[in-house]
């Protein structure tokens, strides 16, 4: 079955941790530090696959995680890094977040490669932290933690020209006849589900990529039938071919017909709406009455509007290399570059990493203590034994609320505050 849609999770590699160990030698009774630094997490990478052309394979196989970056070792082993996982996906996937409906990136362009989740940094290990008043140190970094999304993937297929129009009025049978596209032909009134793709080859090398959009119906903007399931397909075209039945067959009105779907593309998407279009009245190999010939009728209403109109019959040919020549001319005032859709959501400012804080005061010791597995990891990260190190350290405290917290305590200048083993006297 066809699956242009897939809800996944993901998450990336955790940083291992540093390593806290010391050298034991013969002869060396108190050996410096050695403990090794942590492996870096693996990364959620995405991968355009020429050879995928649905995301079926995401339809049973829902979580995707990258490997964890292995743990410091003694004897400044380093831990090896977390690896990789790669999610191929077609040309044309729209990645985007799950909750709030938003753009990460778009598969489609030169956009081949995205990368969504970095790993997490390994920690370094106490050898890093040896300094000329602490050449024991007992402390090693923590590995940066995981970083997790849900996502929702859709195809939006990339194609220069749409074909629309209602159910039998033979779009199927348009594009195969100017394509080498096989659509299944057939007189069903709910028909194509997945949209056919297909080149237009012309004279000159200068085809187009053709896609007949499974029949629309009245409320498909709404979601009715399965209206937002095709209607994504059409985003990225920049010309429509307006198709419709000029001959009525089915008793229907071509005129209240292209109104009725022009009607639908407005409420889904205005931009769509407003892009060039081009009528094929088709069908006119079975018009054999000549009062009966709604060709002039649908002339009269559209091309007043800029709309040009080309009587075609799907079947035997005729009127199509015309309609093709002007869809071509069509394209060629337009931009040639790729609809690509525009980041909305950034990852790495989600918010990964807000874990609670605690600011407490123990009586006892006579000290406010400060803790929290981020705060921790910022200790770990950063040098306080360089001014710009404590400065940096200081503004994380700021920023994250946590000396408003101390003062709503009712902190004083001179007051001691410990965090992880570190005791700082408190002054603003």
């Amino acid at each position: 079955m066809f699956a242009d849609r897939a809800k996944i999770y993901v998450k990336s590699g955790k940083g291992g941790d540093g390593h806290v160990s010391f050298r034991r030698e013969k002869y060396v009774p108190n050996g410096g530090p050695d403990g090794g630094d942590g492996g870096h997490g693996g990364s959620v990478i995405f991968e355009v696959d020429e050879g995928m052309n649905t995301l079926a394979n995401y339809r049973h196989v829902h979580n995707y995680k990258a490997e964890n970056g292995e743990d410091g070792g003694k004897k400044n082993c380093r831990g090896k890094n977390g690896q990789d996982i790669i999610l191929k996906v077609p040309e044309g996937t729209v990645v985007k977040e799950l909750e709030s409906g938003k753009v990460i990136t778009d598969m489609s362009g030169e956009n081949r490669r995205y990368v969504l989740l970095t790993g997490g940094r390994g920690g370094k290990g106490n050898q890093h932290y040896a300094t000329s008043t602490m050449q024991a140190p007992k402390y090693a970094q923590p590995g940066q933690p995981a970083k997790e999304l849900e996502l929702l993937l859709e195809l939006k297929v990339i194609a220069d020209v749409g074909l629309v129009g209602f159910p039998n009025v033979g779009k199927s049978t348009f594009l195969s006849r100017v394509t080498n596209a096989k659509p299944k032909i057939a007189n069903y009134h709910f028909t194509t589900l997945n949209p056919n793709l297909g080149v237009v080859d012309m004279e000159g090398g200068k085809g187009f990529v053709i896609a007949d959009i499974p029949g629309l119906i009245e409320g498909a903007s709404e979601g009715i039938g399965l209206g937002h399931e095709f209607l994504r397909h059409i985003e990225r075209t920049k010309v429509m071919i307006h198709i419709v039945d000029a001959a009525g067959v089915e008793g229907r009105d071509p005129i209240a017909d292209i109104y009725a779907i022009n009607k639908e593309l407005e409420a889904y998407n205005e931009d769509i709406a407003n892009r060039p279009q081009v009528i094929a009245a088709n069908k006119i190999d079975c018009i054999y009455d000549e009062d009966d010939n709604h060709v002039e009728l649908i002339r009269a209403e559209f091309e007043p509007k800029g709309i040009k109109v080309f009587p075609i019959s799907a079947v035997s040919g005729e009127g199509v290399r015309e309609l093709l020549f002007h869809v071509r001319e069509m394209l060629d005032g337009l931009d040639d570059t790729v609809t690509v859709f525009e980041q909305e959501f950034f990852p790495e400012f989600a918010g990964f990493g807000n874990e609670p804080f605690t600011v407490t005061y123990d009586d006892l010791e006579e000290e406010y203590v400060i803790e929290g597995p981020r705060v921790e990891r910022m200790l770990g990260y950063t040098n306080l034994e360089s001014e710009k190190g404590f400065a940096f350290f200081q503004n994380f405290l700021k920023e994250t609320g946590i000396l408003e917290q101390l003062e709503e305590l009712g902190i004083q200048e001179g007051d001691t505050v410990r965090i992880y083993g570190h005791v700082f006297d408190y002054y603003k």
